[in-house]
């Protein structure tokens, strides 16, 4: 599935969020696995579940012959510094939804990367017609779980215990969804 690109500049950065192309799969491999190792917000620990770049460009592949998958960029200063994907599933009896994950590069947090990425995914699932977009987040990313309230995701449940951290303690998965308007 395919968006338009859009530029932005916020706080002095410019940057433009697109689908991705498979020719940004070597980038794409270094950003998942440098975001991977600046973060505990995710599910992998860096070089875990590492996606070489032949495997996101079949991904990308993929995701573009896919009615209901999306995968994003956001490209700043002629390099890819975050991504979004909506995954959806070929069983019918889950065929109206769309699992939601975003990673955005430390260095560029705070300027929007991540609520343009989100904003462009949920329209794009509400013009494509998905029902619902789901997505999970660990209960001490406050931020992030603002940013899904905002755009209308709510809390629909808490997975206990869910996440070892580097700390050697365990945090709980909010689970949030968000139904079309």
């Amino acid at each position: 599935m395919r968006i338009e690109a859009r530029s932005y500049n916020i706080k002095g950065l410019e940057y433009t969020i697109r689908c991705a192309k498979p020719e940004d799969a070597h980038s794409l491999a270094e950003v998942r696995l440098q975001i991977d190792g600046e973060t505990e917000n995710l599910d992998r620990r860096r070089g875990e579940a590492y996606l070489e770049p032949e495997g996101f460009e079949a991904l990308i592949k993929a995701d573009t012959e896919k009615a209901t998958n999306l995968l994003l960029v956001a490209e700043a200063n002629d390099r890819i510094v975050g991504y979004s994907r909506c995954e959806g599933s070929p069983l019918s009896r889950m065929a109206h939804k769309v699992e939601f994950s975003v990673g955005v590069i430390q260095d560029y947090w705070g300027h929007g990367i991540g609520r343009q990425l989100l904003d462009h995914s949920v329209a794009w699932a509400d013009e494509t017609g998905i029902q619902k977009m789901t997505l999970q987040v660990i209960e001490t990313n406050s931020k992030a779980i603002d940013m899904y309230k905002k755009v209308g995701f709510e809390i629909e449940g808490v997975l206990k215990r869910d996440r070892l951290l580097t700390d050697g303690n365990y945090y709980n998965t909010i689970v949030m969804g968000r139904f079309r308007l």
